[in-house]
């Protein structure tokens, strides 16, 4: 691999249909760099009662797993304490009826034995409805 005085990397070995140059652009990279106390008050925001991390994230310019990250490094170091940093709600469990007291739509049966005809709905339990049918076979 060669390299001449106009800092040309030849990639790959031969210079010809390849990409002969290799251009170094120097400055700041974008990133933002916070103080740790700056990061302490932007985690202390995102803690606030109905205060949405993401929204925290946006106004300073951050990512919600920053905040996320912070968090955790400072609950590690013992800077925030386990239950300020998670306090789980729940949504209220509504439980609206009982499975027994659902409402089944009703389903009529009708059975053909030869020239009788059992009409009932599915209410009936299975062990009656085998009776009534032996009884109207040995009937027959």
């Amino acid at each position: 691999m060669g390299l001449d005085s106009k800092k040309d990397v030849h990639l790959g070995g031969s210079p010809v249909g390849l990409v002969s140059r290799l251009e170094v652009l120097e400055g700041p990279s974008g990133r933002r760099v916070c103080s740790e106390a700056e990061r302490a008050r932007i985690v202390a925001e995102s803690l606030l009662s109905g205060a949405q991390v993401s929204e925290v994230a946006r106004k300073h310019g951050a990512t919600r797993w920053h905040i996320c990250d912070w968090r955790r490094r400072f609950r590690q170091r013992g800077m925030l304490a386990p239950c300020e940093a998670s306090q789980s709600t729940f949504a209220a469990l509504v439980v609206e009826s009982a499975l027994e007291e659902r409402q089944v739509p009703a389903i009529k049966l009708e059975i053909a034995i030869g020239d009788v005809v059992l009409r009932t709905d599915t209410a009936i339990d299975g062990e009656q409805l085998s009776r009534v049918i032996r009884a109207v076979r040995a009937s027959r």
